[in-house]
């Protein structure tokens, strides 16, 4: 057995040296992967070309799978390995598939390698507070009741996106736990915060336990701040500058008050989603910029949808933003209540967990999947609690053929396999994930497939895909002695990682087939002057004052149309057949909508659509200027022409020749205007 790490073969990777790489959008996939995932060459102390960072990820994920060959005492196929890894990099390479901006960022980096990190590389996670006082707990006697919360707030500090529940509420009432008064904390502990991520979490958990958990209400914590790296300090392998201790000393104090006007009563919906928010708002504070959180709640819980009501609860408004908050919808039930609200601001989403337990595509009644509690914040993959999930994206409409699209799957689901090989440092994930192995293999660029190939083709595509999918799960389990995944397929919004490939995101419609892609990098960036030399627009952020935006015309493609040409009820067909034909999982689909034309058409709209679907989500149209700087601005062919013209055609490519010194941040979950915050 060989048992020489795993190495690309350096005269096959020498080829792509000099290849330009296919980025999309008139250097916009170029812009973005410098900006997140080009990670710092530790052997040249250069920044990464995407041969080189295609190679980092190709090398750490068979290496990991050749950890875990030999940990099962299998034998490694040297040989067979190779051949694999080469044909992964050239589908990744093209942009056939991408793994998840994670992935991109962390696969075979020193946060995997070194660190064993593994948790970094899954995009979403949830977890459930029914059983956070420990009685029923996954877990037993070790659990505590701030676990749900700091599960949360580690994994967002990785850039893993959450959702939650607020079921501990009910359960606070039927094992009459209450929130413990501060004054029966007498005894002082003094806690000095270690300077990492795992110390910032600890000193969660500790003041947490110390109002809910009545093994620790006899201390009263005070915190030691000293250790923590000062305000404007770089942050070693996530990147970014750190923000000192403020935003966890808020927090701390933040938890006092929530917590200590709960006390002597039950521990309320409100106080669950205020604590989960609070986390949230210090994560981004404390510089971890983007995350994502989703909440969920009872459909009839006047207290819950009040929650993102800032005339009920106008104290929220300066953290309830941190999440998208939805409610578990039930068959049959009355929409009109949900639809009022939908109306005001787009919210509450909705989950049918009937349909996500008993169904992997909505034509196909398993019932194998019961366990699932919630779902993830983009609502692409339904989840147990303390489960985690890894998605890769596939591009359909970047393949000529589905022989060479199916093909491509083989390396797509290698990928994600091998990730659900790999241990977190969450014991309960752990339990869940190597029992479930749940993948998401999505699809991205929906709307130019159907444009140029016809929804006919697109359906054809799916249906024979998703049986491929299933013999390559099959024999990668059998191959990886491991049990087969509980579900493989997806359809996540997506973000980023579809802009480096030219793709629409997911199944969504653009704006307009032209239109001004905003993207924001900071003002000390060594990519402006090269972004300013080659013609881009720039100007300060009028939100951030240490970011500059960077304006990139686009072209969707001929033929495509805008998303104000597709009505809410197309929106709805293409996610049901999008649910029918290909994902297992869950479809993510946020609805956009014209609140005058179609506002009162939505609950009878959910009457028919509640049987097709899982989750749903949606959004009244916004027009232009309504917010500055917006992500999107839907643009004339004559204004796209003199924008381009202006761009110099030698400079769309290797913008920056890795003379930066620095690392990239962290992509923070799954980068998508829908759900990060």
């Amino acid at each position: 057995m060989d048992t020489k790490p795993f190495t690309l073969d350096p005269d096959f990777v020498s080829q792509y040296a000099d290849k330009p790489p296919p980025f999309g959008f008139n250097g916009l996939g170029e812009i973005v992967y410098r900006r997140t995932y080009s990670r710092l060459d530790t052997q040249t102390n250069t920044r990464e070309k995407w041969h080189q960072t295609v190679t980092r990820v190709v090398t750490g994920t068979f290496r990991r799978q050749q950890e875990h060959i030999a940990k099962q005492g299998l034998l490694w196929n040297a040989q067979q390995a190779q051949s694999k890894a080469q044909t992964m990099y050239e589908k990744i390479f093209t942009m056939k598939f991408l793994p998840p901006g994670r992935g991109l960022w962390a696969m075979g980096s020193p946060l995997t390698e070194e660190r064993k990190l593994f948790a970094a590389l899954n995009n979403c996670a949830f977890v459930s507070t029914s059983d956070m006082w420990g009685k029923e707990a996954n877990g037993g006697g070790g659990s505590r009741p701030s676990d749900p919360f700091t599960f949360l707030m580690d994994a967002a500090m990785l850039g893993v996106g959450v959702g939650f529940d607020t079921k501990g509420a009910e359960s606070s009432k039927r094992l009459g736990r209450k929130v413990l008064k501060a004054s029966m904390q007498k005894i002082k502990v003094v806690y000095t915060i270690p300077d990492t991520r795992e110390g910032w979490v600890e000193s969660v958990r500790l003041l947490i336990d110390s109002y809910l958990d009545p093994r620790a209400c006899d201390k009263r914590y005070l915190f030691d701040y000293s250790l923590l790296r000062p305000l404007g300090s770089p942050i070693k392998g996530f990147g970014g500058i750190a923000s000192g201790p403020g935003p966890l000393s808020q927090l701390h104090d933040d938890i006092r008050r929530v917590l200590g006007q709960q006390a002597d009563q039950h521990l309320s919906v409100t106080c669950i989603v205020d604590l989960m928010n609070l986390i949230g708002k210090c994560v981004v504070s404390g510089n971890v910029r983007r995350t994502a959180e989703i909440a969920f709640g009872d459909a009839t819980n006047s207290e819950y949808l009040d929650l993102k009501n800032y005339k009920v609860n106008p104290h929220r408004a300066q953290y309830g933003w941190t999440s998208n908050n939805s409610v578990f919808a039930t068959l049959g039930m009355d929409y009109s209540e949900t639809c009022r609200r939908i109306l005001d601001n787009g919210e509450p989403g909705l989950q049918w967990m009937q349909n996500a337990k008993n169904y992997g595509r909505m034509d196909e009644r398993t019932n194998g999947d019961s366990r699932v509690a919630g779902a993830n914040p983009c609502g692409e993959q339904s989840l147990e609690s303390y489960e985690v999930c890894c998605l890769v994206e596939t591009f359909p409409n970047n393949h000529q053929s589905l022989e060479e699209y199916l093909d491509t799957l083989e390396s797509a689901l290698l990928y994600a396999k091998t990730v659900t090989l790999l241990p977190t440092h969450w014991p309960k994930t752990n339990q869940v994930m190597l029992r479930n192995r749940r993948i998401g293999t999505s699809v991205s660029g929906v709307a130019q497939f159907i444009t140029h190939r016809g929804v006919g083709e697109l359906t054809h595509w799916l249906d024979t895909a998703y049986k491929r999918v299933c013999e390559i799960d099959h024999q990668l389990s059998e191959a990886f002695c491991v049990p087969k995944s509980v579900k493989l397929t997806s359809v996540k919004p997506s973000g980023t990682v579809s802009l480096l490939a030219g793709a629409t995101p997911g199944m969504h419609y653009p704006e307009s087939r032209f239109c001004i892609r905003r993207v924001r990098v900071g003002h000390t960036s060594e990519m402006l002057p090269a972004l300013r030399n080659a013609g881009y627009h720039t100007e300060p952020d009028q939100v951030d004052p240490t970011s500059v935006v960077v304006e990139i015309p686009i072209d969707h493609g001929e033929g495509i149309r805008s998303l104000s040409e597709i009505s809410m009820w197309e929106q709805l067909s293409l996610a049901a057949l999008l649910q029918k034909y290909w994902s297992d999982n869950q479809v993510s689909c946020t609805v956009t909508f014209d609140p005058a034309k179609e506002g009162s058409q939505i609950s009878n709209a959910l009457d028919y659509f509640q049987y097709k679907l899982k989750s749903i989500s949606f959004l009244p149209r916004i027009e232009y200027g309504a917010f500055k700087q917006m992500p999107y601005e839907a643009i004339d062919e004559k204004r796209y022409h003199e924008m381009v013209s202006n761009i110099e055609k030698e400079h769309q490519l290797h913008l920056v020749h890795g003379d930066s010194k620095k690392e990239p941040e962290a992509e923070k979950f799954c980068t998508t205007d829908r759900c990060i915050f």
